[in-house]
């Protein structure tokens, strides 16, 4: 019994225990807009509750799998940004009970790598590429990315992703325990849908009860997540960030004056 509900942006696919959400705005790099947010966060929710939803699969259509916030959709609010899709798909993402899987291929810019961070199991393609690039907007870090990555990759490797906000490898990645397996391109789909029909069949309370106790920091997490929002809240109001924002909107070159 599949059941598809496509809100065309984002397409939910129920099928049997396992849900998937696929994000589908090829053409736009799958930049997420605040809809978006609000669809995903919905979905996760609702997976949550159902009875016969066992596993979440993210996923995108296209050659990359997310190149973060779009921007227009936050750079005109000025001192009063409008987060509240976000930090609602975010706080879905985070308090999910069921296992999530994510299937990445091509780039995963801002939160298309922080939102892995907060999933169980990550398949990328080879020659995927990360990105964490916060700090070339005037921003900080987001998504608890400053608690997290420390305590998984290290401090140094932390510093070189958040600091200096420059591309990373699938090599780099699965050698830092952001991702699980890198995988040749034309498998990754089976990869995965293998894995979520291998979670499926597991039996529910020990599957459930085992993430729980696995999610042992949660309570650390969603308080630096708390925290690290109201600096980023205050960045974005920075004349750092309002140059960066305005920069990029009308594709000119950054005035390194006001990027100070």
């Amino acid at each position: 019994n599949t059941m598809e509900t496509s809100m065309s942006e984002i397409q939910i696919i129920s099928q049997q225990a396992v849900t998937e959400i696929v994000i589908n705005r090829p053409e736009k790099k799958n930049a997420l807009t605040r809809e978006m947010y609000k669809t995903m966060g919905d979905a996760i929710i609702e997976a949550d509750a159902s009875e016969a939803c066992k596993v979440v699969v993210i996923r995108a259509n296209g050659d990359i799998f997310c190149a973060g916030n779009e921007i227009s959709g936050f750079a005109n609010h000025g001192k009063e940004p409008h987060l509240a899709e976000t930090v609602g798909f975010m706080k879905a993402l985070t308090n999910c009970k069921k296992p999530v899987i994510a299937e990445v291929s091509g780039l995963a810019v801002g939160i298309g790598t922080t939102m892995l961070l907060h999933c169980d199991l990550v398949y990328c393609a080879t020659g995927t590429r990360f990105v964490l690039p916060f700090i070339n907007l005037g921003l900080v870090p987001e998504y608890a990315s400053s608690y997290i990555i420390p305590r998984m990759a290290g401090r140094r490797r932390a510093s070189e992703w958040l600091m200096l906000g420059e591309p990373f490898s699938a090599q780099d990645a699965s050698d830092f325990g952001l991702v699980t397996k890198i995988v040749e391109p034309d498998a990754l789909r089976d990869t995965v849908s293998e894995v979520a029909n291998k979670l499926a069949a597991k039996p529910k309370f020990a599957l459930l009860q085992t993430k729980a106790l696995l999610n042992n920091e949660a309570e650390d997490i969603q308080q630096h997540m708390d925290y690290e929002l109201d600096i980023f809240i205050e960045a974005m109001g920075t004349d750092a960030a309002q140059e960066a924002f305005d920069a990029f909107l009308h594709k000119r070159p950054i005035n390194p004056e006001k990027f100070k």
